[in-house]
Parts: C-alpha cells; sequence; structure tokens
C-alpha cells in the first residue's frame, strides 16, 4: 500500500515561485506513474504534470508548460513540482496521485491513490 503526502504549499504573490514535495510510503515503484492535479473551488480537478517513475519521461497540462516542472529523487522515494511564475488562476488544491500507468495521465479515475492534497493561493 503506497501512501502519499504533500507539503510545501502557501501563499505567493503574482509572478512568485513554490515547489511541492510529494513524499511516497511504500511501495512507491510498484506504480508507473505520479502525477499533480490541482482543484480550484468549483471547478473539475485538473492534471497538472505527471512523471513516469521508470525512466523520467514527463508531460505537462498547457496551461503549465514552460513554468512549472515536476522531477523525483528516487532515494528519498518523493516527486517535485516546482512552480514558477505563478498567477492567480494557479490557486487551488493541490494533490498528488499514483497510478500504475501514464497513458491516461490527465484522468483522476486513472490513479488509485491520493494524498491529502496542500492549498496554493497566489494573490494579484
Amino acid at each position: 500500500q503506497v501512501q502519499l503526502v504533500e507539503s510545501g504549499g502557501g501563499s505567493v504573490q503574482t509572478g512568485g515561485s513554490l515547489r511541492l514535495s510529494c513524499a511516497a510510503y511504500g511501495y512507491m515503484y510498484i506504480t508507473f506513474c505520479m502525477g499533480w492535479f490541482r482543484q480550484a473551488p468549483g471547478k473539475e480537478r485538473e492534471g497538472v504534470a505527471v512523471i513516469v517513475t521508470r525512466g523520467g519521461s514527463t508531460y505537462y497540462a498547457d496551461s503549465v508548460k514552460g513554468r512549472f516542472t515536476i522531477s523525483q529523487d528516487n532515494a528519498k522515494n518523493t516527486v517535485y513540482l516546482q512552480m514558477n511564475s505563478l498567477t492567480p488562476e494557479d490557486t487551488a488544491m493541490y494533490y498528488c496521485a499514483a497510478a500504475r500507468g501514464c497513458v491516461y495521465w490527465t484522468r483522476p479515475a486513472a490513479y488509485n491513490v491520493w494524498g491529502q492534497g496542500t492549498q496554493v493561493t497566489v494573490s494579484s
């Protein structure tokens, strides 16, 4: 059983940066896909970025390309989301999630383990 614990959220001004962390406990590499999602009030959960744990391939939503970077530290069983040039539109609860495959990485239903979430608030 994999457990995921996010951290690193907070409040920043427009143009600021944050780095989110997702620590995985358990047999992380039974899962092959680690994703970051976000959900703003009244909106659907949105896939932001994903990393294939074996090989390190990454994919991003168009809305964050060039601003966000997903990475992993295998020794620490941790996945990161570096977020730069933040705007108020990035305000949301951010979740990390684990899945056995990345084919449908933008679909929340493809993930079987979720963290508790960490809040990101960007003010103008």
